[in-house]
């Protein structure tokens, strides 16, 4: 079932993945500024039939995964169209520290869906019971501003995660009550 982000007309929600989302997945992952700062390194998805593939590997993996974690579409609410994707997963090696993670479409950049899905991430992770996530982000990537608007804390680059270097921002449980953008309601997981 849907989940909400954000109670503004223009919302996003976060949604399980279906083989039927291919096309409009592709328009994100087969974009060269999505993918040049996807972590593990991703190549651009050539066609619908390699993004469907790619898709029943991620609805796959997201059903391995316990309760605490997944993969999902974010899509705009008000015409159903998925701009997105959206993860909380575990970190390599030991799978001990959680991600949190989204790719948006170009076209959506810059209109407070990062920090919408930042904050919906944080949520979700916290409710199910992590006390800190992590966002791990490839220097240069200068969009990656959303996750310190999000009370995100810097806590250096390690290449400990994918043997590549990264920067790595941390959210604890006791300090996420104060990042909460002005006028979003906590939603339920209930469905997801």
């Amino acid at each position: 079932m849907d989940h909400e982000m954000t109670p503004r007309p223009d919302r996003l929600a976060l949604r399980e993945w279906h083989v039927d989302d291919a096309a409009a997945a592709l328009s994100v992952y087969s974009h060269p500024e999505v993918v040049r700062w996807l972590i593990p390194d991703m190549d651009r998805v050539p066609g619908v039939a390699a993004m469907r593939l790619l898709l029943q590997q991620w609805i796959a993996e997201s059903t391995r995964i316990t309760a605490n974690g997944g993969r999902w579409a974010v899509y705009r609410v008000a015409d159903g169209r998925v701009v997105g994707g959206a993860v909380l997963l575990p970190l390599p090696p030991g799978d001990e520290d959680w991600e949190i993670g989204w790719q948006l479409h170009p076209g959506v950049w810059g209109q407070g869906h990062e920090e919408d899905c930042a904050f919906t991430l944080a949520s979700l992770a916290f409710e199910r019971g992590h006390s800190e996530v992590f966002a791990v982000v490839r220097p240069g990537n200068t969009s990656s501003a959303a996750v310190r608007r999000n009370g995100m804390h810097w806590v250096g680059e390690t290449s400990k995660y994918f043997g590549i270097d990264l920067q790595v921002f941390r959210l604890r449980k006791a300090d996420f009550d104060r990042t909460a953008p002005e006028g979003h309601q906590p939603p339920t997981y209930a469905d997801i």
